[in-house]
């Protein structure tokens, strides 16, 4: 899970930023579940969600940071605009439902 601090006036440059985001996570073998913006509420946070199949597997999409041109591309949009302030990332396991 990513948590963001977006800056509200650059909310469209944020969805392009998402959008290619949520295509690289894909092509690299990872589920996307979706970016979750303000719609109500507080306007400077947002969250994404999503999952690979093992720490392995995602470790082998991040170092493709910083050196992949699709990957820098992606990133130059949030540099570019401003629309993240901060972000944090956390790791967490599902606790799905069994019934």
């Amino acid at each position: 899970m990513v948590h963001y601090t977006i800056n509200a006036e650059q909310i469209e440059a944020f969805e392009r930023f998402a959008r290619a985001w949520m295509r690289l996570v894909i092509k690299h073998g990872g589920v996307h579940h979706g970016y979750f913006l303000p719609a109500e509420g507080a306007s400077d946070r947002a969250e994404a969600l999503f999952s690979f199949e093992s720490l392995a597997a995602y470790e082998r999409y991040r170092a493709r940071f910083g050196d992949d041109p699709e990957f820098v591309a992606a990133d130059s949009i949030r540099d570019d605009s401003g629309c993240v302030v901060r972000y944090e990332r956390t790791f967490m396991r599902p606790l799905l439902p069994t019934d």
